[in-house]
């Protein structure tokens, strides 16, 4: 079978979907490997380097994708007319019918693209959409790339201040240390609090999941309670956080309102499969914090959870520096890269037979029927299907 990886071709994305590492393995599982010249670059990763471990470097998007029976990609492939750096291509109609996708294809939300690879025979998995069950751990791209994007958002956060974070003694006088709050403790959140916690701040963070408490305080951190008891109802069944009531958020405003004002560094990491991030700081509580403050929204690229963020941009705003950068872990490729490409390669393997050299889907596989969008010409996922819930 060929497996294809082609260039990613969208705005700030400097991954690629393959590592040496991980094309040796498929090229020793028998498998051709063929990725598009130059497709990681960005991540430190050269054609010849591919070239080395058995893979074919192709000349362009076309060539790539053309015959592939599996493509690779970190990002949903382009639809014509995007408005993309490469408008007007269209990776959908350069995949021949019958192929599989596998990548982030932002499905919840992407509605006419699920629809287009229903069209075009593409049997596509969203791989955001892996279950939360210990066996697919490894195979959890949200997991592996924020957990480098809450690494990468303090450091970001840390660029832009102006102070430094650990306590400093000197002969000339005493430097406090920088006080962090940190809003959502999933796994980005919990790497931001442990990144600002090695590098000397007082570290506070709140979630709605009040199960969050004792892994921030294993960190160090120290967990901001808004309301015990709505809160023990905040959880899905899968280990994400639920939309709250409107309530839960003006009393969340008070509490933190007090703690924004002693606070140099936010950061924001709230999401929800799905749906629009929520409104966490408001434009009001920016303009009550300390003139020289720091906030980094990873949630920027589903609407931001302050209120004054832009997309791709650091505003500032009565001397607080705001920061929208959109996907963090692309600032970190060349380690992002190699962790997606092996949760694709742990999805992969169990569903590949060795003898026939061919995918062989286990349907009951519960990794698979979680990721699974379109296959046959029909939308398949139960959350996309139109009627269901």
């Amino acid at each position: 079978m060929k497996l294809a990886v082609p260039k990613e071709r969208r705005p700030d994305e400097a991954r690629v979907a393959i590592s040496p590492e991980v094309a040796k393995k498929l090229v020793g599982l028998g498998v051709e490997v063929v990725v598009e010249s130059g497709a990681g670059l960005g991540a430190d990763v050269t054609d010849a380097m591919l070239q080395d471990v058995g893979a074919t470097i192709a000349p362009d998007a076309k060539t790539t994708l053309g015959d592939a029976d599996l493509v690779w990609k970190v990002q949903r492939p382009l639809m014509a007319n995007e408005g993309t750096a490469d408008e007007g291509m269209d990776e959908i109609a350069l995949m021949k019918r019958g192929a599989t996708l596998m990548c982030h294809l932002n499905a919840l939300t992407e509605k006419s693209l699920v629809d287009a690879l229903a069209a075009a025979g593409i049997s596509a998995f969203a791989m955001e959409l892996m279950p939360r069950i210990s066996r697919a751990q490894s195979m959890d791209i949200l997991s592996s790339q924020a957990n480098l994007g809450g690494y990468k958002a303090v450091i970001e956060a840390a660029n832009a201040f102006s102070r430094a974070f650990p306590m400093m003694m000197t002969a000339a006088g005493t430097v406090p240390p920088a006080r962090v709050l940190v809003f959502g403790a999933g796994v980005a959140g919990l790497q931001a609090v442990a990144t600002a916690k090695r590098m000397g701040a007082v570290v506070l963070a709140t979630d709605v999941r009040p199960a969050t408490r004792e892994q921030v305080e294993s960190l160090g951190g120290k967990f901001v309670t808004v309301d015990e008891e709505m809160e023990k109802q905040a959880e899905t069944a899968g280990g994400y956080a639920k939309e709250m009531p409107p309530e839960y958020f003006e009393k969340q405003k008070q509490v933190i309102s007090e703690v924004l004002k002693k606070t140099d560094i936010v950061i924001t990491t709230a999401l929800i499969p799905g749906r629009p991030a929520p409104k966490l700081v408001t434009a009001e509580q920016v303009r009550s914090m300390k003139k020289g403050s720091v906030i980094v929204d990873m949630a920027v690229e589903a609407g931001g959870n302050c209120e004054l963020s832009e997309p791709d941009k650091m505003v500032e705003v009565e001397g607080v520096k705001i920061i929208g950068y959109p996907n963090l872990p692309s600032r970190v490729a060349a380690d992002a890269s190699p962790l997606f490409a092996k949760n694709l390669l742990n999805f992969f393997t169990p569903q590949f037979d060795k003898e026939a050299k061919a995918l062989k889907l286990n349907w009951e596989d519960e990794t698979v029927k979680g990721t699974c969008v379109t296959h046959d010409g029909k939308v398949v996922h139960p959350r996309l299907v139109e009627g269901s819930n």
